[in-house]
């Protein structure tokens, strides 16, 4: 048996949400490594996102950022437009990856949480979810991967995050449904649970807070908070040939949390 050619993997393209910071921005970069092309997006900050382009092309591979807001479905048909285009101006018609990691937070009490913000999650966590993979998936070549990001928060009760949580689990249980419904495009779904990182998540409340850093640390096995390049690896490493055997599951990457 021969070796794979490495510039094989050169030919691969991912599309991540959410790609220009925190764990998105750490997934795009680890897949540059890995030999892998993004399209990612950014809901603002085109100068961050600019230099998340600039990573990649130093890591020798290309990278196109796009603006959207994952909760306005009505913009995903000119989204997906901008997606066509992009892939054939690199000689391309499909994509290979998936990652669906763009989020907003919420940390307030059921008693609380007001209609507005539990539709903001919604539109942003579940139905946009739904409709950008949907969206997208006449694209995604057969045998393709895609990785839903959920939340450690679905095995944990903290109060104050139910309405996130709750959203987070509506995810994982549309990954296993759509492991089965693209089972006969050999189309591997995952969910990857990230616990306590150190992003500007949540205002950077785990990386900027040492209160809030130091439990999280007393509660995880391996004695310290999550850093994004403990995630955005195993990500990349999930959308390989050498997971392709891996698929309707939920993995939990939270160095032991609440054990």
């Amino acid at each position: 048996m021969t070796a794979a050619n490495p510039a094989e993997s050169a030919t691969k393209i991912a599309i991540v949400t959410g790609g220009s910071r925190g764990l998105g921005r750490n997934t795009v970069l680890n897949l540059a490594r890995r030999g892998v092309s993004s399209l990612f997006t950014y809901h603002a900050n085109r100068a961050e996102a600019d230099k998340v382009v600039g990573l990649v092309e130093q890591a020798g591979q290309r990278a196109v950022a796009l603006p959207l807001d994952t909760g306005k479905t009505d913009t995903f048909d000119a989204f997906v437009g901008q997606v066509r285009a992009s892939l054939a101006a690199w000689g391309a018609d499909r994509f290979d990856y998936l990652v669906n990691n763009a989020g907003i937070s919420n940390h307030t009490p059921i008693e609380q949480t007001s209609e507005a913000e539990l539709d903001g999650l919604y539109n942003v966590h579940f139905k946009g979810v739904f409709f950008l993979t949907q969206k997208l998936l006449p694209l995604i070549n057969d045998g393709g991967r895609i990785v839903n990001i959920s939340s450690g928060l679905t095995r944990l009760s903290l109060p104050g995050s139910a309405s996130y949580a709750c959203m987070k689990g509506a995810v994982e249980v549309l990954t296993r449904y759509l492991a089965k419904e693209l089972g006969p495009r050999r189309i591997a779904v995952n969910t990857v649970a990230p616990g306590a990182i150190e992003t500007d998540f949540s205002g950077g409340m785990v990386r900027d807070n040492p209160e809030v850093n130091r439990r999280v640390a007393e509660w995880t096995a391996l004695g310290r908070a999550g850093l994004p390049d403990d995630v955005g690896p195993m990500i990349a490493s999930l959308l390989s040939e050498d997971h392709r055997w891996v698929n309707g599951q939920r993995i939990e990457v939270s160095g032991g949390l609440a054990l």
